[in-house]
Formats: C-alpha cells, sequence, structure tokens
C-alpha cells in the first residue's frame, strides 16, 4: 500500500469520527490504567460496569489498598479472571505508592515494570491517559492492518512498528482508536461489513463481503 492511499484512509476515518476515544470509562489515569489491567479478556461494557462500581469508593492507588484484597474482588468479580487481575491491581497500586508517589508513571519502563502490564497496556496509557502517539496493537488492529494491507506483519510488534513507521504524523495520536473502532464495528472477524465501509475502495482486502 502507498503513502497517499494509507493518508486518505486515515482522512476518511477522522472524517468518519472526528474524535475518536477508548470506551473505557475514565477520569484520571489511573482509573484508565485500572479499567485496562482488568479488559483483559473482558469486554469493555463488562469493565465498565465493574469500576462503576468500584471507582465511587476506590479511584486511588491508597484507596484500592485500603479495601483490601478480598474488597476489591468484591467490586470486581463480574469480569473473568478477577482473582489474578485483583492480586495484579494490588500490587501495582502499591509499587505507585512506594515508588510513584501515587501518581501513574509517565515512562515506558516504568509502565511495563507493573504486574500485569505489557507494552499493548503501556501503549494505551501513554496515548490515551497522556497524548503520546503510541499505537497499541490489539486483536481487532492487527486484522485491520493485515487486511487492508495498512500494514502487514505476522506478529503484533512488526504490526506496530509499521504502523509507527507508515501512519502519516498527523493521524499517529488518534490512529489506535480509529483502527479499533473500526475493526469492532466495520472490519469484524468473521463477515466484515465491506458494503458499508467508509474505505472499502481504498482497501486491498481480495475477497471482501459483498452488501
Amino acid at each position: 500500500m502507498n503513502a497517499q492511499k494509507r493518508h486518505e484512509i486515515f482522512v476518511r476515518l477522522r472524517e468518519h469520527t472526528p474524535e475518536p476515544t477508548t470506551e473505557l470509562v475514565w477520569q484520571t489515569p489511573f482509573e484508565l490504567l485500572t479499567a485496562v489491567l482488568l479488559s483483559a479478556q473482558a469486554t469493555d461494557v463488562g469493565v465498565n460496569k465493574a469500576t462503576a462500581r468500584l471507582f465511587p469508593v476506590a479511584n486511588t492507588p491508597g484507596a484500592v489498598l485500603a479495601l483490601g484484597l478480598d474488597g476489591l474482588k468484591e467490586h470486581i468479580k463480574t469480569i473473568g479472571l478477577y482473582n489474578t487481575k485483583a492480586e495484579n491491581l494490588m500490587k501495582t497500586c502499591r509499587i505507585l505508592e512506594d515508588q510513584h508517589g501515587g501518581d501513574v508513571p509517565r515512562s515506558r519502563a516504568a509502565l511495563e515494570a507493573l504486574p500485569g502490564v505489557g507494552r499493548k497496556t503501556a501503549n494505551v496509557i501513554l496515548n490515551t491517559a497522556f497524548g503520546e502517539p503510541t499505537i497499541a496493537v490489539d486483536t481487532h488492529i492487527f486484522r485491520v492492518s493485515n487486511r487492508t494491507g495498512l500494514a502487514k506483519g505476522k506478529t503484533v510488534n512488526e504490526v506496530e512498528h509499521k504502523l509507527l513507521r507508515h501512519v502519516p504524523r498527523e493521524f499517529r495520536k488518534d490512529a489506535h482508536h480509529w483502527l479499533i473502532l473500526h475493526g469492532r464495528y466495520t472490519c469484524l472477524a468473521r463477515k466484515p461489513r465491506c458494503g458499508s465501509c467508509v474505505i472499502e475502495d481504498l482497501c486491498e482486502f481480495p475477497d471482501k463481503v459483498e452488501p
């Protein structure tokens, strides 16, 4: 895919969704970090229901620690893998309190040192909470990038590096959100909605689905 076509893809995605953002509900970097930690193998809707119960009583590292492990589990038990997630969140809160003054760090190395935080989660925090032009590649973005020809790769890291290299700078900050929303609602895994796709004529997928 050439640079002109990539540019036009993001022009259209921007026109379709001028102000893209995560569908997780959050107000502070810590709330976002908590929501993302809880989101593995869970839907944003399910996470938002859990955090709607949790955040009114504990939305800082200190408040979560004060809840205790059992108290935290009680608030998030509707989410899959909640036992492991609760343990990771408690450990993360302790590190934030002890090493970062209760704040979420803004460096990738410090974020990835937190329990349960890998490169993808760090990218989400850096991009969504702090406005860094990072691109977190999840299953939706991996699929859309490969299917459209925007950035082909066999691994998540390969796709991420190609996106960072090929996405025009003016679109890089919001690219993550545009691509994930496109994959979630239009470029579906089993049956993409090609007939209603705003970039169908630019997409290089050879097996487009007729409406």
